[in-house]
């Protein structure tokens, strides 16, 4: 069986402050709290710009030793015409103090615009710059593509070539890949509503749950609730780790 992991978007989110965090703690301590009660968090700052090495290794230490943190690639490399031309901002990102994070670091996540379509010969540059090891580490990746052109087989056989997974995305307004082509699974759950207090209905965190356990089979999982009615992501994560318990 491979390990499942639930988790949100980020730790800093006002909102959030006296509904899932306590009142009265401090922020200073609020990715303590948020690792303790989600088994994995989705980085995003990563996406806008680099973080201080120090700072990956403050996050490495604050949190549980089992616990997992997957990294949003950079934009600089991701949002450009020609891919083949992503490898300078590729390899900053790998030096800029990420893997500091250790054994902690899992998969790294990069995210296309809507508006990108696939390209066979652009997507496959690009995969060919991905690193799957640096400085003795391996790394894991997942690509967030958003288009309906991406549709085609031809792109999963693609992936599936490289070992690279394709984020499942659960959403109104994006295609959902559900097309394994890696050793794990990826999943972004966008559809949380503010008047579910879980944000996903009971029902459909029974089916999430299902399907998890049925990846998990053969593969990790990783699941993130991350958008919709951003509040409810913590109690949609915790609820979905309480019915994947043994």
């Amino acid at each position: 069986m491979g390990d499942i992991r639930v988790g949100i978007g980020g730790w800093v989110f006002a909102p959030w402050r006296g509904i899932f965090y306590p009142p009265g703690l401090t922020q200073a301590r609020e990715l303590d709290y948020a690792s303790r009660h989600v088994t994995s968090i989705e980085i995003n700052g990563t996406f806008y710009g680099a973080q201080k090495p120090a700072s990956f290794r403050r996050w490495r230490d604050e949190t549980p030793d089992d616990f997992v943190f997957s990294v949003k690639g950079p934009r600089y490399a991701t949002h450009r015409r020609v891919l083949a031309e992503s490898g300078p901002s590729i390899d900053r990102f790998f030096d800029s103090g990420v893997l500091e994070l250790g054994a902690k670091l899992g998969p790294v996540l990069w995210q296309f615009p809507a508006t990108t379509r696939y390209d066979a010969e652009n997507f496959g540059a690009f995969l060919d710059l991905l690193p799957r090891e640096h400085a003795g580490r391996t790394i894991r990746h997942v690509l967030e593509a958003r288009h309906e052109s991406f549709a085609d087989p031809d792109f999963a056989a693609l992936m599936r070539r490289h070992k690279v997974a394709i984020a499942l995305i659960d959403a109104e307004d994006q295609p959902g890949f559900d097309e394994p082509t890696a050793d794990f699974v990826y999943a972004r759950l966008k559809r949380a509503a503010e008047e579910v207090a879980t944000g996903y209905e009971p029902t459909a965190l029974d089916a999430w749950s299902a399907r998890a356990r049925t990846w998990a089979k053969a593969r990790d999982v990783f699941i993130y609730v991350i958008n919709g009615a951003k509040i409810r992501a913590p109690a949609g994560a915790m609820a979905l780790i309480e019915r994947l318990a043994p």
